[in-house]
């Protein structure tokens, strides 16, 4: 594979402290909400250097937004007055899932939107037709050409207030339908919104640019329809899956690690987990401390996903890794996307013992040490786990397409570095091959 890849020498347990980085599913959401400010800015502080966001950037500048990102400082400015163009790219859109949060703003700017088709990660049928029928309801006219490219178009100058209900409590559906009523005219009733914290915290954003929106964090939403938003500064919550990656590789090292400015209220069955596990866990109100002595074997654990306030699937890969050197036997069912075992073929070949049975549970027996290797990164948290088991793995490991690492976690390896982890940038050829 071309591209850089993270050379890292495993075995040293992680210690220090460490701040996270803003949360991924809230920015995305904030990036592509600012194309309905028609005059002024909207600037967005502490907005991570990590590629979604960049591709995010590239969508606002090819619809016509000026995008200024101060990598120092890490703020955006978006100014959307100049937007004019309704169709995305389909080498940008392809990329990254957070491409159809583009179809909202861009109807509400222009009447109409065009999507090729939206990337991301491939963990199964993240089907958004609930996203379209949601805006048919709301005035809108839905077709689908031969090239599978998505044309919606407003019937009338504004969406139409009515009452909506989700399928399922998906983040990104709620993040679309909630901004269409915020500018619809009349109320909109959103059922089985999603809870999820990082949707509180759009809808915060929302709320704070002139929308009315009340019920956040509630499954029943309540939004009046307002003539216009405004620009605002915002800055975005932490993120709460960078947050639970990091305790789960201070734990699968036997380290020691204080993470700040997080919110372990949005961690509880995490960090309850964890603790089943052997792990042990104190936190505040904006800091969590994770330890786990060396020499001490984890518990094995049983862990079913579910939608927030249940077990997050985005951690469920990471603590498939942990589980793997457990003293005895976990079982890990995967209740929300079908392909989300794709770590299981790169943890096999670090000696792990795992089995999906014919009901879909993966089970992982728990052996004394993985060893290295080399292997790539599927996705974004399939390559988190790769690189915490080869943390836990004494030796030197190659992880390639580090490009989807990348797309969520803002420069991994400084952050494992800071507390003391081996972890080093390399091109693949100059990779060496001598334990493989």
């Amino acid at each position: 594979m071309s591209g850089p890849a993270l050379c890292v020498v495993g075995g040293t347990p992680l210690r220090g402290q460490v701040q996270v980085q803003r949360a991924k599913n809230a920015i995305l959401a904030m990036i592509a909400a600012s194309i309905v400010v028609e005059d002024g800015e909207t600037v967005l502080h502490e907005v991570p250097e990590i590629e979604d966001v960049e591709r995010a950037f590239e969508l606002l500048r090819a619809v016509g937004a000026r995008v200024d990102y101060d990598r120092l400082t890490k703020t955006a400015r978006i100014d959307a007055t100049g937007v004019n163009q309704s169709r995305l790219p389909a080498e940008i859109a392809s990329k990254f899932r957070g491409s159809v949060l583009f179809l909202a703003p861009l109807q509400i700017r222009l009447g109409r939107v065009e999507l090729p088709g939206s990337g991301g990660c491939d963990i199964g049928m993240r089907k958004i037709d609930f996203h379209h029928r949601g805006f048919a309801r709301l005035g809108a006219t839905v077709d689908y050409d031969e090239d599978g490219r998505t044309v919606i178009e407003l019937k009338n100058r504004r969406f139409q207030g009515t009452l909506l209900y989700l399928d399922l409590p998906s983040h990104t559906g709620t993040e679309n339908l909630m901004l269409a009523a915020a500018l619809a005219e009349g109320q909109t009733v959103l059922e089985n919104a999603s809870v999820e914290p990082e949707v509180i915290d759009f809808g915060n954003f929302l709320n704070a640019m002139g929308a009315d929106i009340r019920g956040l964090g509630t499954n029943t939403l309540f939004i009046d329809g307002v003539d216009r938003l405004r620009g605002i500064d915002y800055t975005p919550m932490p993120d709460r899956l960078v947050t639970g990656t990091i305790m789960i590789a201070a734990a699968i090292t036997g380290g020691d690690v204080t993470l700040r400015d997080v919110l372990p209220s949005h961690l509880r069955i995490v960090c309850a987990k964890l603790e089943q596990m052997g792990v042990e866990i104190s936190a505040d109100e904006r800091s969590i401390r994770v330890r786990r002595p060396g020499s001490q074997r984890l518990n094995p654990i049983n862990i079913q996903t579910h939608f927030y306030p249940g077990f997050p699937t985005d951690l469920q890969p990471c603590v498939a890794a942990l589980s793997t050197l457990s003293d005895g036997t976990s079982y890990i069912r995967e209740r929300i996307f079908e392909n989300r075992y794709d770590y299981v073929n790169p943890l096999l070949q670090m000696g792990a013992d795992i089995l999906i049975s014919q009901n879909d549970v993966c089970i992982i027996k728990g052996v004394d040490r993985l060893r290295p290797a080399r292997i790539a990164a599927d996705n974004i948290r399939s390559g988190a786990t790769v690189l915490l088991a080869a943390l836990a793995t004494e030796g030197e490991s190659i992880i390639e397409n580090v490009y989807q690492i990348d797309r969520g976690y803002e420069n991994i390896e400084d952050l494992l570095s800071q507390l003391g982890a081996d972890v080093a940038r390399i091109e693949p050829d100059l990779a060496p091959s001598s334990v493989w």
